[in-house]
């Protein structure tokens, strides 16, 4: 029998409608997630989750602004990639670190632990310090061969991602709790910028395959929040950013990252914790259970 071609198109239309109808109730049903852990949480929740093959995307507060912490130490380290890439730098160029470059001692620097009357490090070197163990001074050196951090700044603003603020270095932001907010993205935003680190549309191979060696390092102060629920064998590339806590208050608890899933299909997921009051325990568990999520939502549908 043949089928009528106007029959044809509704089924078709149908099956269409059912899929998308079928995609929202999944997407709402993820977002309802974030939406209790926010409810459980004392401070502010911001989530940004995009399937980067498909391009699919569900967030929370996702255009909301968040203080980074040391999250921005991602961009820095890609700006100065892309340095690297044009000419400018070589990652074996040797550069001197004066002790006056060391950031407070209220900042994370082993860098300035490990050689208190400072030293010579290779550029490959810092930057694996800036990324894999969040070394404030290496970051402050990266923003003074780069120009500072408005140079910086602007060639982000330049991808086209212009919610993102980078106006102060690692040595002023450790020594003001307030002085952090300056330092803010979004999570949608951040998420483009995981996605053009992920496409290769910003840095070369090398230095992309660089970059996510640093970021693929296991540390147990890091890996337990975006990786603490994972499957043991899932590979996240990630930056985590913490603020110190004062008098309960903890005004920054982040990580964002490339979470790689089963079908060898990615997720950029950011996930930001403001002003929150609750311990640091609460605070890393509801990144987690954000993540775990999320992984389910593309992994079981």
């Amino acid at each position: 029998m043949r089928l009528n071609s106007n029959y044809v198109i509704k089924i078709n239309s149908l099956v269409l409608f059912l899929l998308f109808a079928n995609q929202l109730y999944s997407q709402n049903i993820l977002r309802s997630k974030f939406e209790q852990i926010a409810e459980s949480l004392q401070g502010k929740l911001g989530v940004s989750v995009l399937h980067i093959e498909t391009g699919e995307s569900i967030s929370f507060n996702g255009n909301k602004k968040f203080p980074m912490q040391s999250v921005y130490k991602l961009p820095i380290a890609m700006v100065m990639l892309s340095q690297i890439d044009a000419g400018k730098f070589s990652l074996e160029d040797t550069i001197k670190i004066d002790r006056s470059e060391y950031i407070p001692k209220a900042g994370h620097s082993p860098i300035r632990d490990k050689y208190p009357s400072g030293t010579k490090l290779t550029l490959r070197e810092i930057l694996e310090y800036n990324i894999s163990v969040s070394d404030g001074t290496a970051c402050d050196v990266l923003l003074r061969l780069l120009g500072g951090t408005n140079e910086v700044q602007n060639s982000i603003h330049n991808l086209g991602i212009k919610a993102i603020s980078i106006s102060i270095p690692e040595r002023i932001q450790v020594t003001n709790d307030t002085t952090q907010y300056k330092n803010w993205v979004t999570p949608e935003a951040m998420n483009e910028i995981l996605q053009i680190f992920h496409d290769g549309q910003y840095l070369s191979r090398d230095s992309q395959t660089l970059l996510l060696e640093f970021m693929l390092v296991s540390n147990k102060w890091f890996d337990k929040r975006i990786k603490g629920l994972l499957p043991k064998e899932t590979d996240v590339a990630h930056k985590t950013g913490t603020a110190r806590t004062s008098n309960g208050l903890t005004r920054a608890t982040n990580d964002v990252g490339i979470i790689t899933l089963p079908d060898n299909s990615h997720l950029a997921i950011s996930v930001f914790i403001s002003d929150s009051y609750d311990s640091r325990r609460k605070r890393e568990m509801s990144i987690a259970r954000i993540a775990r999520a999320a992984y389910d939502h593309w992994v079981i549908k």
